[in-house]
């Protein structure tokens, strides 16, 4: 699981990776491919952290791949050091271009690149396909091969393949292409401080398929350097309630289709990440690989009746609150689970 991220040259998506992962660019952007990992702020978490006064606290985490700006870089080269993330996000500047039309050719300038991309990676392959017989076609790609004249067309239309209308077996089918527009897409538009309607004026001009954030990368660049207590403060004297690059955060994190589930002792807090309609036992895989192959039950509570319960584990039992779930089980975002098992 990882979010790449995308942007033009003084889009400030370097300077947004920085404040999310903690993980310093070079002014000059001398390495290739930067990798860092940004927590994902979850108040649950941190109510669980305040019970337990654990040892050690582990939050769930997203990866981000920062790569050079289009445009500064040779685009195949950006292509492959990005064609394993899981979604994009695509940094708009906001500050710079305050005007919506020029931002929104801005946009529309990198998207068609990425359109564009794509579709040439569908005529190789059909022009390939053309010069084959049909005996000699795997049956694997036979499946693919039938997408792909429906996948021309929404690309010629200057459609991203996300809005062609495929089934999630369609999508996992053309996993091998590693195409760039079937990838789950989050928009964030780099403001000015003194205007920070223009993310929202932006979303509403452009009709995205995908959803659009805004935040001021100067602003939270400070207070990305401040410790938590100040944060709080300098939040509350702008009037909000946090900072947007959790938001973003947050937003990537379920973009990329995924909960969390935690684990709760005085030895460690710890949030585990796993993808959405996990059964039990795969979850407790997420744990060690012991933990699924000799998968019992699982012991769970949700977060809500926890703290409905005091914070109590023995309440929530005497209530008749903590379930034993089997293998058929799919894992609720906020769970709080004991995994029983042998080997």
């Amino acid at each position: 699981m990882e979010m790449g991220i995308l942007g033009l040259p003084q889009s400030g998506k370097s300077t947004l990776f920085e404040i999310m992962t903690g993980v310093k660019v070079s002014p000059s952007h001398t390495e290739t491919v930067v990798r860092g990992q940004a927590s994902v702020p979850d108040a649950r978490f941190d109510r669980l952290v305040e019970i337990y006064k654990p040892a050690k606290v582990s939050p769930a985490r997203v990866p981000f791949i920062d790569v050079h700006a289009v445009g500064e870089h040779p685009w195949e080269a950006i292509r492959q050091n990005l064609s394993g993330a899981d979604g994009i996000l695509h940094v708009v500047d906001g500050f710079s271009l305050p005007d919506i039309s020029i931002a929104l050719d801005a946009y529309r300038k990198l998207e068609d690149e990425l359109v564009l991309s794509d579709l040439l990676i569908i005529e190789k392959k059909l022009e390939r396909l053309a010069r084959m017989s049909k005996k000699a076609i795997p049956a694997q790609e036979a499946a693919q091969n039938e997408l792909l004249p429906r996948l021309k067309d929404c690309l010629e239309e200057g459609r991203p393949l996300r809005r062609a209308g495929l089934t999630a077996q369609e999508v996992f089918t053309l996993k091998s292409f590693s195409f760039w527009t079937i990838k789950p897409e989050l928009v964030v538009v780099n403001v000015a401080e003194d205007n920070p309607a223009f993310a929202d004026e932006f979303a509403e001009a452009a009709h995205l398929a995908c959803p659009v954030m805004g935040i001021c990368c100067k602003v939270e660049a400070e207070l990305a350097g401040l410790d938590a207590a100040d944060q709080k403060e300098f939040l509350a004297s702008m009037g909000l309630a946090e900072a947007a690059f959790g938001r973003i955060i947050r937003a990537a994190f379920s973009l990329l289709g995924r909960i969390s589930f935690f684990t709760v002792g005085e030895d460690e807090v710890k949030a585990w990440v796993i993808p959405q309609n996990t059964k039990a036992p795969k979850a407790a895989g997420a744990i060690h690989n012991d933990f699924e192959r000799g998968f019992i039950k699982a012991e769970v509570m949700s977060f809500d009746d926890f703290m409905a319960h005091g914070g109590s584990h023995a309440r929530v039992k005497s209530a008749g609150r903590l379930r034993l779930e089997g293998k058929e089980y799919v894992v609720a975002d906020g769970d709080i689970i004991t995994f029983r098992f042998n080997v």
